[in-house]
């Protein structure tokens, strides 16, 4: 059967290359677009920032698991605006790649070479992970209102929108460039389920994506449901830092910082793999 497979393949191959414009067969490329968390950042990584593949994220299991190739864009720091538009605030995506290389290198913005990418490569699937980093910027300028929490749920709204209004735009795009394979938008985690406030924001965060995403065709690894059901032993309390699925905060060790660890990427690429469809 791989005899019959390689040498269809082959010929396949061939068609293409008498047809017309030629497209690298990588058909089991796995493209992923987004921040931190599909970058598999780790804080205060120190000289380990010089190599990209000293951080493993989603996309590397997920292709890994697909005997395919993880063409991994994301950028630290991206948001649903800057991934767009290099004029766009972002969350120190810009910063870091003045300073350190990607796992795959583009001089433009994230959209304009994941658009050019599927002009030319035939992929399997497209990942999308953005959004938080718009979150946290709001929650940066609140940080010296008078009533901090006012002041979120006041610019909370235009964000979310204008979330929703981004991602529809990266999704199009992407369609418009000619893919029509499964694109899978993964939403994000809460950092503390016990958290009310905190979880009731990520799941309004996820709403503005599985909008965009279904208005797009699109589908959604339910990330957030997948964490929550990893949380329920009473000795976590409903805390992804306390099943280990969350990196150990560099400043305090019995707490955690935003990012996955290892586990919590595996279990990120588990979620993507039973999501998508074949």
């Amino acid at each position: 059967m791989k005899l019959i497979r390689n040498s269809l393949r082959l010929a396949l191959g061939c068609v293409v290359l008498a047809a017309g414009p030629a497209f690298a067969w990588d058909e089991d490329t796995v493209l992923s677009l987004g921040d931190s968390v599909a970058f598999g950042y780790i804080t205060q990584a120190g000289h380990q920032y010089v190599n990209p593949s000293n951080f493993i994220g989603y996309p590397e299991y997920v292709a890994g698991a697909l005997h395919g190739t993880a063409v991994n864009a994301a950028c630290p720091g991206e948001t649903s605006g800057s991934l767009l538009s290099a004029a766009a605030p972002d969350n120190g995506c810009r910063q870091f790649r003045s300073a350190f290389p990607l796992h795959v290198s583009y001089g433009t913005t994230q959209m304009a070479f994941a658009t050019s990418y599927l002009k030319h490569h035939r992929v399997h699937l497209v990942t999308l992970g953005i959004g938080a980093n718009d979150l946290f910027i709001l929650q940066d300028s609140c940080a010296t209102a008078p009533d901090p929490t006012q002041c979120i749920g006041a610019g909370l709204p235009a964000t979310l929108q204008s979330i929703a209004t981004n991602v529809a735009t990266i999704l199009g795009g992407l369609r418009a460039a000619g893919y029509g394979g499964q694109i899978m938008v993964v939403n994000y985690y809460s950092l503390d389920y016990s958290d009310a406030t905190g979880t009731g924001i990520t799941a309004l965060l996820n709403q503005a994506l599985a909008g965009a995403a279904k208005a797009f065709g699109a589908s959604v690894a339910d990330v957030f449901t997948a964490f929550q059901k990893a949380t329920t032993n009473p000795l976590v309390a409903g805390k992804p830092c306390n099943a280990g699925l969350l990196n150990v905060d560099p400043q305090d060790e019995t707490a955690c910082d935003v990012h996955p660890a290892q586990s919590g990427q595996r279990l990120m690429a588990l979620t993507v793999l039973r999501t998508q469809h074949y």
